[in-house]
């Protein structure tokens, strides 16, 4: 079959001689995908930031398919279903699924102290196989894949996996109130959806935070938000000082991760010469510009091991971190009945749609941010 194969940092190539997968557990499903996306967070993968990702993993948690195969235990599925699967591979059974963290699974990742598995992400994240591929093979079947709606488009649901419920859960961690003022820092398709679900927690303003001029001005058109180039900003947290009357925003989100741009230090330490995990300027911001007793909402990615982050002013600011992984399950009802309904527009923030023949030239375009990429999506050749 043919599948996205990593090669090394900066290598991607298309593998078209890749085994089939099989049914290796009674709980598994295959199914032959009809829409995969590329994640920003797939980037970290390309650019060789995150440990243990293995030359010939074939990346993609975001993706939707039709079921060609079940396992004899699976029961919730049958062939022919088309579905959505959720980016967390979650068993639905340990004490962490049973509380709907299905991003921390304790068992579909054994290795692991944190994060659960996720489809196509390291072994860090489990090893499993993603869906930049024309079939993949789905554990705990009975758990992750949901069916998709009559009358839903596909590239609605396949942003169902993970940028909207990211985004969601980033408002949602972040306790916003009527009339607060939230800032995102990242208009990257994260970002730009978090702005977006602020507004349904009742947001009275919005900003975000880049340094993309072409990012920025998507923000604006499709979020309805306020968008700042920092670059154009002498000190950003000043700048959001000043903008809300010297106390600071009521809420911040750090949508960007480990790759923030914006501090020659972070920089080479975290990206260049990987002192620490990643760069955290969008984090210190973050702390640095909300208001005392303000809420922290953390949905980028960092690695595992530290960052320099300036703790005493959490702690002297008397602020609020939450973060983790979206629990995309838990999400999914509130979630199909916003787009069902019309208050969100996912395929809204989609600009590139490539055959998964194209693989490596639609992880360049969007790695070099070029032809105005938001968010590509991959179609198989056996897609329709």
């Amino acid at each position: 079959m043919l599948a996205m194969n990593y090669r090394g940092p900066f290598r991607v190539r298309l593998d078209r001689d890749k085994a089939m997968p099989e049914i290796l557990h009674p709980q598994d499903a295959i199914v032959r995908v009809t829409r995969s996306c590329i994640c920003g967070s797939d980037l970290h993968l390309y650019h060789g930031l995150v440990p243990d990702t293995r030359v010939g993993m074939t990346f993609g948690h975001e993706f939707t398919g039709v079921v060609e195969e079940v396992g004899p235990e699976v029961t919730n599925l049958k062939v022919g279903d088309q579905v959505l699967v959720p980016f967390n591979i979650a068993c639905g059974s340990c004490p962490f699924c049973k509380q709907e963290l299905f991003g921390n699974c304790h068992e579909s990742n054994t290795q692991a102290t944190a994060v659960g598995a996720i489809f196509g992400y390291s072994h860090t994240a489990g090893g499993y196989d993603g869906g930049q591929a024309e079939y993949v093979r789905v554990p705990y079947a009975n758990v992750g894949p949901t069916v998709i709606p009559e009358g839903m488009d596909l590239d609605d649901a396949v942003l169902l996996t993970d940028v909207v419920p990211t985004g969601y859960q980033a408002a949602e961690m972040a306790g916003i109130k009527p009339g607060d003022t939230v800032v995102v820092f990242g208009a990257g398709p994260i970002g730009i959806m978090a702005a977006r679900c602020a507004w349904l927690f009742g947001a009275g303003r919005v900003i975000i935070i880049d340094h993309i001029e072409y990012r920025l001005e998507f923000a604006r058109n499709y979020a309805m938000c306020e968008a700042y180039n920092f670059e154009s900003i002498s000190d950003p947290v000043l700048f959001i000082k000043k903008t809300t009357d010297y106390f600071g925003a009521d809420v911040c989100i750090d949508a960007v991760g480990c790759e923030a741009a914006g501090s020659l230090l972070q920089t080479v330490t975290g990206r260049k010469m990987m002192l620490q995990a990643g760069s955290a300027t969008a984090l210190q911001w973050a702390i640095n510009s909300v208001k005392k007793g303000g809420i922290i909402s953390i949905v980028g990615v960092y690695g595992p091991t530290l960052n320099m982050v300036p703790i005493g002013n959490v702690v002297n600011k008397g602020l609020t971190i939450r973060a983790n992984q979206a629990s995309v399950k838990r999400l999914l009802p509130r979630l199909i009945e916003h787009v069902m309904a019309g208050r969100l527009n996912p395929k809204g923030i989609i600009t590139h749609r490539v055959p998964l023949e194209e693989v490596s030239d639609a992880y360049h375009i969007f790695s070099a941010k070029r032809d105005n990429c938001i968010k590509p999506i991959l179609i198989p050749p056996r897609a329709a």
